[in-house]
C-alpha cells in the first residue's frame, strides 16, 4: 500500500538544521496503520538537501556547515553565478536528494541519535518542497 504527500518546510536561510518534527508532522497520517514500511523522502530542489546525522549536539550543525564550506568554497571559480556563487548545486549532488527510512509499527526506525536534516545551501532563506512517500 502506499501513502504519498507534498509539504513545504518552514524558511530557512543557510546552515544545517534539524527537521525531524517538521517531517513528521507532516506525515502523521501516513504512518498510520504501518507495522513494516519505508519512508522515502525526496527535495525538489537543487540548491539544498537531506540528509541524517546525530541530532543531539548543535555542534554537529555547525560543523556540517563549515565542512561543506571547506570542501565546496563558495570563492572557486563558478560559470553558473546566476543566483550568486553557485557551491550549491555541487554541494546538492554531495548530500543528495533523497532519504530513505525505515518504518517499524508506525514510526520512524531512526538510531537513538538520529535526526533528519535540511541542508539549506543558500543564504537568502527560502522554503524547501519535501514529497514524502510511505511503502508498506
Amino acid at each position: 500500500m502506499g501513502w504519498q504527500k507534498t509539504f513545504t518546510l518552514a524558511r530557512r536561510s543557510k546552515g544545517c538544521h534539524l527537521v525531524t518534527d517538521e517531517v513528521l508532522t507532516n506525515i502523521e497520517a501516513g504512518l498510520r496503520g504501518v507495522q513494516v514500511g519505508v519512508l522515502y523522502l525526496f527535495i525538489q530542489h537543487t540548491s539544498a538537501a537531506l540528509t541524517i546525522n546525530e541530532n543531539y549536539d548543535r555542534d554537529v550543525r555547525k560543523d556540517m556547515d563549515m565542512a561543506l564550506d571547506t570542501i565546496v568554497p563558495e570563492n572557486l571559480n563558478w560559470q553558473h553565478t546566476d543566483e550568486g556563487p553557485e557551491a550549491s548545486h555541487t554541494k546538492t549532488s554531495l548530500i543528495g536528494a533523497s532519504l530513505c527510512i525505515p518504518i517499524t509499527d508506525g514510526r520512524l526506525n531512526l538510531g537513538t541519535w538520529q535526526g533528519i536534516y535540511l541542508t539549506e545551501f543558500r543564504h537568502a532563506p527560502h522554503t524547501r518542497r519535501i514529497v514524502a512517500t510511505i511503502l508498506s
